[in-house]
């Protein structure tokens, strides 16, 4: 249930009427509210008129790329966004992040994985604490609207990076190893790779360090992170 106590709406935007048939049984069995799009254009479409809680999305799509689909919803909305494709490589996982997915998950996968996948995502979009802010040195943020500034200047993130800045001011001072991190922000196995900890870093230091001059989050050689105060 989302906060309104309906059930969750997930879009899925697939092309194989066999996987999205299946995706559509499986999540409306698990009591979600589920629409699915059979092609980019049409997808686009849904995803920007209609109110979701999550979105899966096919990279291999007609009318418009799975790609360009996910940077135009994510320059409208903070949705959380699943990508799914046959593209294992890490280049393709990697270009899919930059295109602002929140999770990539390679075709064939095992439906009770993706189900796992999209309880995390649906967690982390309720706020534990409506009311808290929480900061270090002159970044706050205010967990209640999901914002971040810091110096006074708004600072924009996208849901996954939100939750890993929040990881470290709540851990501020704190070294944090690669995995630690890949378990508490993403919430499940990840294979080990835990070289998307490392895209994501860079993506965060993009936008509340370097433009800043003054760097809160700092390399721990051969063990992970840490955000100095």
């Amino acid at each position: 249930m989302n906060r309104m106590g309906e059930a969750h709406r997930i879009l899925v935007i697939e092309d194989e009427p066999d996987i999205s048939d299946f995706l559509s049984l499986e999540l409306k069995h698990e009591g979600y509210e589920v629409a699915v799009a059979a092609d980019g254009r049409t997808g686009l479409e849904m995803a920007l008129e209609g109110q979701w809680d999550l979105i899966l999305l096919d990279i291999m799509l007609p009318e418009l790329s799975g790609m360009e689909v996910c940077r135009r919803i994510r320059a409208a909305s903070q949705v959380p966004i699943i990508m799914l494709t046959a593209r294992q490589s890490i280049p393709d996982r990697v270009a899919g992040l930059d295109a602002g997915a929140d999770d990539y998950l390679p075709k064939p996968f095992a439906i009770e994985e993706l189900l796992a996948r999209i309880r995390v995502h649906l967690r982390r979009a309720r706020p534990s604490n409506e009311d808290e802010d929480l900061s270090a040195a002159d970044l706050t943020m205010h967990l209640s609207t999901r914002e971040v500034e810091r110096a006074g200047t708004p600072i924009t993130l996208t849901a996954r990076e939100f939750d890993l800045l929040e990881l470290f001011v709540r851990n501020k001072n704190r070294v944090l190893p690669r995995e630690t991190i890949l378990e508490k922000v993403w919430g499940y196995d990840f294979s080990g790779q835990t070289n998307v900890v490392d895209v994501y870093v860079r993506y965060l230091r993009s936008k509340i360090d370097v433009p800043f001059g003054k760097p809160l989050i700092h390399t721990v050689r051969g063990v992970g992170y840490m955000l100095k105060e």
